[in-house]
């Protein structure tokens, strides 16, 4: 199962992919975390990686298709992946493909989790964690039982990101629209495209993407 999941920010990717990686025992591929690998094996693409990241540049789609590439052939991806946070754009896009061809591959489906804009800064911008466990929690949404206590592990210290507010949630929104949302026409045409109501619970967004995935 070679899969991207697809849509805005806070959207639930992250937690739609924790649950695949369970149910069907393939890695969640984050980019984010493949660079910082690869710069800590020091391969000769981490090596590059590495010292672009430190000068607090991009790494370029060059640098990091080969570092998603190098991750694929890895033995834990033999029988399928969970693509996060790449591609972002329709080169990145061709790259994977591409890239995918050449190992005698595919993706079988991209997951597009859609969702209401306005609800969507509501949600990101009053989220927080438990600062002991990283149990997940809302103002309005998913409030501990007890008011100050972690339902999970008892803490009482709780941090959120400094980005979610609502003004930097609709910044990072502008940007994937502006960057991302294209792939979503481009997978579409080439068939791979499966939508989802992504404003559902958590448990009914993970059933509909499970009833998707049965009918490949």
């Amino acid at each position: 199962m070679r899969l991207i999941l697809l849509g805005p920010p806070g959207s639930g990717k992250g937690t739609q992919a924790k649950r695949l990686v369970e149910e069907h025992n393939i890695p969640q591929l984050s980019t984010g975390d493949m660079l910082r690998a690869a710069a800590a094996a020091g391969s000769d693409t981490g090596k590059r990686a590495k010292a672009i990241m430190d000068a607090g540049k991009l790494v370029s789609d060059d640098i990091v298709n080969a570092i998603v590439s190098e991750r694929i052939d890895q033995a834990d991806c033999a029988n399928g992946f969970i693509l996060d946070g790449y591609p972002r754009t329709l080169p990145q896009a061709d790259a994977v493909e591409t890239m995918l061809l050449e190992k005698g591959t595919q993706l079988d489906a991209v997951v597009e989790l859609r969702v209401d804009d306005d609800a969507m800064v509501e949600r990101i911008a009053g989220r927080y964690t438990c600062s002991n466990c990283g149990a997940g929690y809302h103002d309005t949404l998913k409030m501990p039982s007890k008011t100050g206590v972690c339902d999970k592990c008892g803490g009482a210290e709780f941090k959120r990101r400094p980005d979610d507010n609502a003004e930097a949630m609709r910044t990072r929104l502008q940007v994937y629209y502006k960057e991302t949302s294209p792939l979503i026409g481009y997978y579409y045409a080439k068939g791979l495209l499966r939508p989802v109501d992504g404003m559902a619970e958590i448990e009914a967004v993970g059933i509909e993407i499970a009833a998707v995935l049965g009918s490949l």
